[in-house]
């Protein structure tokens, strides 16, 4: 009983606080204390600044000779590709409207790694975990943007007026590849930043994921969760349950336990990324489906995440 007890009380001091700031995020925008307005700027400057900065300082302060292992980062990227394709087989059977399947396929392997995963694996892991989960989050970025932009047009060719071009310039002026690529030969030549750089960027970095979880809960709409779908319950089920059990077994099989073994589940159980329903919108898809899937992971993934992470610890498998 201790032993569980013990688990429970480790398991919560990871999840609980990360969530709880989600939601109080949602209770502020009930309250008003938080507006739509305050959200959109709140989250570019995440975005473009807090973010960025959070990944190149955690990424240039680490020797990666020494502590990366590219092997991670590989399987991280083939497992989403593999999921990607069973989830177009998948759709077949699961969604009856064959427009809606590309949202369904995006909502299932997109997830939130930027804020949530990010959070998580600093809470459990501190700052020695988020090296790899940095360089991990700009190698997804570009899967993620790809696949997706494949499996709107696909499902629907006739609607997808977001040409290839334009996904390409996102990838290559987005902020978080660039504060990766920046970061990569500061960690390898183990250059030292300026004391200034390093106390301001440690104060904006600070700021990032409080004020991130806060707008993703102040995003959250009660009015998808009513209307979910047959569709945005089978993604749910996907991206929460089936695809990170799976994921995270084949990482156990390959041999990784410990940090490594708990930032790839972390990640792997993240739940959809809002930019999932902004991309969806451009491509003239069913943006409330989107939406849908989005609140129903976030929410639900506070009770998946926190399962699993339990399960984890209870194996002493991290």
């Amino acid at each position: 009983m201790d032993a569980f007890l013990n688990s429970l009380s480790a398991t919560l001091e990871i999840t609980a606080p990360v969530f709880i700031i989600v939601f109080l995020g949602v209770l502020f925008k009930q309250w008003r204390w938080l507006d739509d307005h305050f959200v959109k700027i709140a989250s570019t400057l995440v975005f473009r600044v807090a973010l960025p900065t959070l990944v190149f300082l955690n990424i240039s302060k680490t020797n990666l000779k020494e502590s990366l292992d590219p092997n991670v980062l590989l399987y991280a990227a083939l497992v989403t590709l593999v999921s990607f394709f069973f989830l177009i087989w998948a759709a077949r059977y699961l969604v009856s409207v064959p427009a809606d399947r590309g949202v369904f396929i995006q909502g299932s392997f997109r997830g939130n790694q930027g804020i949530i995963g990010m959070a998580l694996v600093a809470n459990q892991f501190g700052e020695a975990g988020l090296p790899i989960a940095s360089l991990l989050l700009g190698c997804l970025i570009i899967i993620y943007n790809i696949l997706s932009v494949i499996a709107l047009s696909t499902s629907q060719p006739e609607r997808a007026g977001l040409g290839w071009k334009p996904i390409f310039v996102d990838i290559a002026k987005n902020p978080l590849i660039l504060s990766v690529l920046l970061a990569l030969p500061v960690s390898y030549f183990q250059w030292t930043l300026p004391p200034l750089v390093l106390k301001t960027g440690t104060y904006f970095s600070g700021m990032t994921l409080p004020l991130a979880l806060l707008c993703i809960g102040a995003s959250l709409s009660l009015k998808a969760l009513r209307a979910s779908s047959l569709a945005s319950w089978g993604a749910t089920t996907m991206k929460l349950a089936i695809l990170p059990i799976l994921m995270t077994a084949g990482a156990w099989s390959l041999g990784w336990t410990g940090q490594t073994l708990g930032v790839l589940f972390l990640y792997f159980a993240s739940p959809t990324a809002a930019g999932s329903f902004v991309m969806a919108k451009a491509m003239g898809a069913n943006g409330p489906l989107a939406a849908n899937i989005v609140a129903l992971t976030t929410v639900g993934s506070t009770i998946s995440i926190t399962l699993g992470v339990f399960l984890l610890h209870w194996f002493e498998l991290t």
